[in-house]
């Protein structure tokens, strides 16, 4: 058993090539799985779905009880919103028939590992798309996994009572015309619990937009510390700190 907790704390943990794969696979796993999950919450469900989400669930199963295996103290992980999370994941996989409409909230998954400070710092390292627009990327993913829970969300709660929600797509319309204020009124949420929705979905959704647009636009900077003050981002030529007047040697791309 201890040799089992040493292989698994080196592949989630470690600093070696077989772990850094091990890591990208899972992370490959994930958008696999996001892929599915959104493709096949549009499919009416058929016995291949259903079997398909058991093997993933029984997957991710397996990934949630490694991570609590190497844990020091396994109690502690349940404070995090990410094993909650996790856990949701789980259910939604293993149950399909009873949490019908919960699968965009297998989207999560993806929030763990692209919150990991290890798999970020060697996502920095090895990808230079990943480096130069890294805020990019996160705000992207953000919303669209904003989008998507909130589509879940949606369509769990009304496409039994409300006749404007039959399918998934109805409910991602409803999501997308919300968050950008279109507000084209032939889809509305009625109740005070389709008013709280219709609410989170236009306050919440506008500000992960707008920070999307704000990293589009923003002029472009290098992430790069300040040995002295901390700064993070200078300008790609910066010679010293505008902060503090430090000098700064930042990287380019012949140094990788």
């Amino acid at each position: 058993m201890t040799a089992l907790i040493a292989r698994l704390k080196e592949l989630y943990e470690g600093e070696t090539d077989r772990a850094h794969r091990f890591r990208y696979g899972l992370l490959v796993f994930d958008i696999a799985t996001i892929a599915f999950v959104i493709v096949s919450s549009f499919l009416p469900l058929m016995g291949w779905i259903v079997a398909a989400d058991i093997v993933l669930g029984f997957a991710v199963l397996l990934d949630f009880g490694a991570r609590l295996i190497i844990c020091p103290r396994p109690a502690r992980e349940f404070l995090r919103l990410t094993t909650w999370t996790d856990i949701a994941a789980i259910i939604s996989f293993l149950a399909p028939l009873l949490v019908e409409g919960a699968g965009f909230l297998r989207i999560l998954r993806t929030l763990r590992l692209l919150r990991t400070y290890q798999l970020l710092d060697r996502l920095r390292q090895d990808s230079v798309l990943f480096r130069n627009y890294e805020e990019v990327i996160l705000a992207t993913t953000n919303l669209l996994v904003f989008v998507f829970i909130m589509t879940g969300v949606v369509y769990a709660t009304q496409h039994h009572t409300n006749p404007a929600i039959s399918n998934p797509v109805d409910a991602l319309y409803f999501t997308v015309t919300s968050l950008t204020t279109t507000g084209y009124g032939d889809i509305t949420l009625p109740g005070t619990s389709g008013r709280i929705i219709s609410v989170v979905v236009m306050i919440c959704g506008v500000t992960l937009f707008f920070r999307l647009a704000q990293v589009l636009f923003r002029p472009y900077k290098v992430r790069y510390p300040c040995h002295a003050c901390g700064l993070q981002r200078h300008e790609p030529d910066a010679v010293h700190c505008k902060a503090c007047g430090a000098l700064v040697n930042i990287p380019d791309e012949g140094t990788y």
